[in-house]
This record gives structure tokens, C-alpha cells and sequence, in this order.
């Protein structure tokens, strides 16, 4: 299986969108969700410091993270959303998204990675804590997890997209 990691682009937003509504069908385990309206990523897609990781298994997009840059009291990225299609769970995608991700936040010269995860996803928990995250807090039905990455980053550009 080979597998291209690249930023999305405005053309992947019904595979992102379909993605993200599989993931939600799984999570809440139920048909009745909605997707993102038309707009809604745009952000993303506008060659900023917010991008979406999209990796590419013959051609069609099976897995993506939607990455933000916060700037606030303490510099960190943020795992808004990630989604691996049923049939390439367990293959490795998330985690090569995730260090694809790690590798930005490194380039830009941060050291911490947070996300959120509804307590129930236990699929999830598990991939995340594998991949070094820790529960910082409950919050609601969700959990506050972070990574805290090697101090010695440099400052940097955006990480070349590429064949991992």
C-alpha cells in the first residue's frame, strides 16, 4: 500500500466532507448527522497556517486531520478533526497523518499538540495514547488531551507534502 501525504485543496471537500460525516455516524453511532456546509473549510484551504492533511491510497483520499494554529496564551496545534476511512483503519494512516502534523508543529517552532476526543471513543483514546498524548481533563462528554513535543524545536516553514 503506498500512501501520499499532501495539504488539501478546496477540490477534496466532498471526500473530507464524507469522511468527516463516517467519522461522526461511528462516534455517535447514529445515520442522522450532517456534514460541513459549503464555506465551512475554506480557512483551510487558503494556503494559511490552518491546513488539512489529506493521505492519498491509490489516488482517493482515506484518511485526513484538520490542523489549526492557536496563538493564544500558550503557542500550540490543534487536532480539530481525524478521520480514516472503515476499510483502511489499522493500517497506519492516522498515525502517519499525526506525525505529519508533529512535523509542522516542529517547523513553525511549537512543542505542543492538543486535541479533543469524546470520552466513548475508545478506538481513538487508544491511537492518541499510543501516540503520546495524556488526559489533561474532562470537559463535558469529551477529554482534553495533549502532547508535549522535544523543547528544542527551531522555527521553520511548512513541511513538504510528499510519499511517506
Amino acid at each position: 500500500m503506498k500512501m501520499y501525504l499532501r495539504r488539501a485543496t478546496a477540490k477534496d471537500f466532498d471526500r473530507i466532507n464524507d469522511l468527516f460525516r463516517e467519522m461522526l455516524r461511528a462516534v455517535y453511532k447514529t445515520e442522522e448527522v450532517k456534514g460541513h456546509q459549503t464555506g465551512d473549510l475554506d480557512y483551510y484551504f487558503s494556503d494559511g497556517e490552518d491546513w488539512i492533511c489529506v493521505a492519498e491510497i491509490d489516488g482517493v483520499i482515506e484518511g485526513f486531520l484538520s490542523i489549526e494554529v492557536h496563538r493564544e496564551e500558550e503557542y500550540y496545534l490543534y487536532y480539530d478533526d481525524l478521520s480514516v476511512s472503515k476499510n483502511f483503519r489499522k493500517l497506519g494512516i492516522g498515525t502517519a497523518l499525526m506525525t505529519r502534523a508533529e512535523d509542522y508543529c516542529k517547523s513553525i517552532g511549537f512543542s505542543l499538540i492538543a486535541l479533543h476526543v469524546e470520552e466513548n471513543n475508545e478506538s481513538a483514546r487508544r491511537l492518541y495514547e499510543k501516540s503520546g498524548f495524556v488526559i489533561k481533563e474532562k470537559q463535558g462528554t469529551r477529554l482534553l488531551m495533549i502532547k508535549q513535543l522535544d523543547k528544542s524545536v527551531s522555527e521553520g516553514g511548512l513541511h513538504d507534502n510528499g510519499y511517506t
